[in-house]
C-alpha cells in the first residue's frame, strides 16, 4: 500500500475509534467552535436568559453580554455552550442536585 493510502487507513481507524469512544485521550484534537449563536443555543432548550444562566452555573449578565456580541465566551465556555447545544438533557442530568 502508498503511504497516503496507509495514512487515510489509518486516519479512517482514528475516526471510527473516536466515533466510537474507545480513542485514547490525548490521541486526536478536539474541535470547539470559534463562534456560536448562544441565543439560538437557549431558544433550542426553551429557557429564558435567567433560568439559562441558572441552569447551567453562569450569570444573566454573562448570558446578555454572549448573546449581544459584547463578549465573546472563552474556550473552555464555548465547549461546555457547544455540549448543552447538543445534549442539553444530559448536561441538565449531570448538574441537578441528587
Amino acid at each position: 500500500m502508498s503511504k497516503a493510502g496507509s495514512r487515510i487507513l489509518s486516519s479512517a481507524r482514528q475516526a471510527l475509534a473516536i466515533a466510537k469512544g474507545t480513542a485514547k485521550a490525548g490521541t486526536y484534537r478536539t474541535h470547539v467552535p470559534e463562534e456560536l449563536d448562544v441565543a439560538g443555543i437557549r431558544s433550542k432548550v426553551g429557557l429564558s436568559q435567567k433560568d439559562f444562566a441558572a441552569c447551567f452555573g453562569v450569570s444573566t449578565r454573562t448570558v446578555q453580554e454572549w448573546e449581544q456580541r459584547h463578549r465573546r465566551p472563552s474556550g473552555p465556555a464555548r465547549a461546555f455552550l457547544t455540549v448543552i447545544d447538543r445534549e442539553p438533557k444530559a448536561v441538565r442530568r449531570a448538574l441537578s442536585a441528587n
